[in-house]
């Protein structure tokens, strides 16, 4: 099998920063998004190997970029862009999506524009992703994380197909108040960690630790886990998955029943796999014993706003009971 775990475990090269010109700010946009008002955007997605992929044009090249809310940082990817691009060191190790990396570069962008959305002195990196390119068969531009998303209220819908961001204040509140046609039914408070959400549920009465990882092609529950939730876990096969640097791994593969946010939020089962988390303490900031990525997105129509710390809940007709 030649997909792998999580983009934080398939990306392990050097990292750069990308700098833009005060004089010329670097936008980004959407050709097949529809902007409803001058506050949020509807951008239509595409699911790559359980990743969720929109299509931008990003310095006169088109492509994709992945939305992955376990990423730090905007990321652009090393092999499309200009050399002039990178300039000086990081005095710190990068963490995040891209894990830990030594002698990192950053730089500041001095301003970034999505379509009329501006955005000032947002950072962003720069690392070789020709490896998820191959791997994934697409034109890959780079990652949109946390320092991008956290100015908006982001609704990502797996039934639609679409992602919805809405600018928000440093309040949490949005701009647009008439954002969603459907109805919110449930809502649920998460710490944010760094950049990372983390959720705080139940399965089989025993307490865990989830991220919400939207780059997570798998649902992963730590190995070490207390053996109440692995109760819990039913195996279906072991599979050889390649992680960072094109290094294989046996994993065990099954399904994750009795996953509760709370008494009214229950979740799946969901196709999960169990492996080591313990490296990705230092992609994630923080300890966890696992990891929610498409398996419970599919189920929940999820909206995310950071500044609130709050994840917000629309019902899918698909798995309506």
């Amino acid at each position: 099998m030649k997909k792998g775990i999580t983009l934080a475990m398939l990306i392990l090269y050097s990292v750069i920063a990308f700098a833009s010109n005060e004089e010329h700010p670097i936008q980004i946009s959407f050709p097949k998004a529809e902007f409803l008002n001058d506050y949020t955007a509807r951008i239509p997605f595409k699911i790559i190997d359980q990743l969720i992929v929109v299509e931008a044009e990003f310095l006169n090249q088109k492509g994709n970029f992945i939305i992955d809310t376990g990423a730090e940082r905007l990321v652009l990817n090393k092999v499309h862009f200009p050399k002039g691009y990178y300039l000086g060191k990081k005095r710190n190790n990068t963490s995040g999506v891209t894990r830990i990396i030594d002698q990192p570069y950053e730089r500041n962008l001095s301003e970034f524009i999505l379509h009329n959305f501006n955005l000032k002195n947002k950072k962003s990196d720069i690392i070789d992703l020709s490896h998820i390119e191959k791997s994934k068969k697409m034109h890959l531009l780079g990652i949109i994380g946390y320092n991008i998303l956290k100015e908006y209220e982001v609704f990502i819908d797996l039934y639609l197909n679409q992602i919805t961001l809405s600018r928000v204040d440093k309040y949490g509140e949005r701009f647009d108040k008439k954002v969603y046609a459907e109805t919110i039914n449930d809502s649920i408070h998460f710490q944010l960690k760094k950049h990372t959400i983390v959720l705080t549920g139940i399965i089989n009465k025993q307490e865990v630790r989830f991220a919400l990882d939207t780059g997570a092609e798998f649902n992963q529950l730590n190995k070490s886990v207390h053996t109440r939730v692995l109760e819990k876990f039913r195996p279906i096969k072991r599979l050889s998955l390649v992680g960072a640097g094109n290094k294989k791994i046996r994993v065990l593969a099954g399904k994750l029943y009795d996953f509760r946010l709370n008494d009214s939020l229950g979740v799946g089962p969901m196709y999960t796999i169990v492996t080591n988390l313990r490296k990705m303490r230092d992609a994630y900031g923080t300890s966890v014993d696992g990891i929610l990525g498409y398996e419970f997105l599919k189920y929940k129509r999820t909206i995310i706003n950071y500044q609130k710390e709050k994840l917000y809940f629309i019902n899918s007709p698909i798995f309506e009971p």
